[in-house]
C-alpha cells in the first residue's frame, strides 16, 4: 500500500512549523519505533561518522563610491576587499541520512510526511499519548504536543 501523502526526506521542514515527519510501519509500538530509529543512527554514525570541514567563501570587492557633501564637497571612498566569511560543513551529513533511511527501511519502515492538523481537529482530538501507531488514511493528520511528542489521529 502506497500512502497517498509525499514520502519526503527528514529534513525538509522544521519541526515546528512544517508537517510531522518520521519513520512509519503501521501497528508498531512508538517506543520500537524509538529504540529502532536510535539503533540505526548510532551504526549510521558509525558507518558514516561527524567530517567536519572548513570552508571559506571567496572574498567580495566593494566598488569605489564618489559623491558629494551638502556643502559641496566631493569625495571618493576606495574600493576594498571583505571577506566572504568562513563556514563549516560536515561532508559526510547526507551520507548518514541515507545510511540511516536504509537501515529503517531494512526494518521495515519507510519516510514519511503527514500534514499538520488544523486548529479545530487539534482542539477537537482527545490528548492521548500514542503508544502504536495507527494506520495511515487520506484524512491522517499529526498535532504536535507540547511534551514534544507528535498524536496522529485520522481527521473525518
Amino acid at each position: 500500500m502506497k500512502p497517498w501523502f509525499v514520502i519526503a526526506a527528514l529534513a525538509a521542514f522544521p519541526a515546528s512549523c512544517g508537517p510531522y515527519q518520521t519513520y512509519y510501519k503501521q501497528g508498531v509500538e512508538v517506543s520500537r519505533l524509538n529504540r529502532d530509529q536510535t539503533q540505526c543512527e548510532v551504526n549510521a554514525l558509525r558507518d558514516a561518522p561527524v567530517a567536519t570541514q572548513i570552508r571559506q567563501n571567496p572574498p567580495v570587492f566593494v566598488p569605489p563610491r564618489q559623491g558629494c557633501d551638502s556643502n559641496g564637497t566631493c569625495y571618493t571612498r576606495p574600493g576594498y576587499w571583505a571577506s566572504g566569511g568562513v563556514y563549516t560543513v560536515d561532508v559526510n551529513e547526507q551520507l548518514r541520512a541515507r545510511v540511516l533511511d536504509m537501515c529503517m527501511v531494512n526494518r521495515g519502515y519507510q519516510p514519511v510526511s503527514i500534514p499538520r492538523c488544523s486548529g479545530g481537529v487539534a482542539a477537537a482530538a482527545p490528548d492521548r499519548k500514542m503508544t502504536t501507531l495507527p494506520r495511515l488514511t487520506s484524512s491522517s493528520c499529526a498535532i504536535p504536543r507540547p511534551d514534544g511528542t507528535w498524536q496522529i489521529v485520522n481527521a473525518g
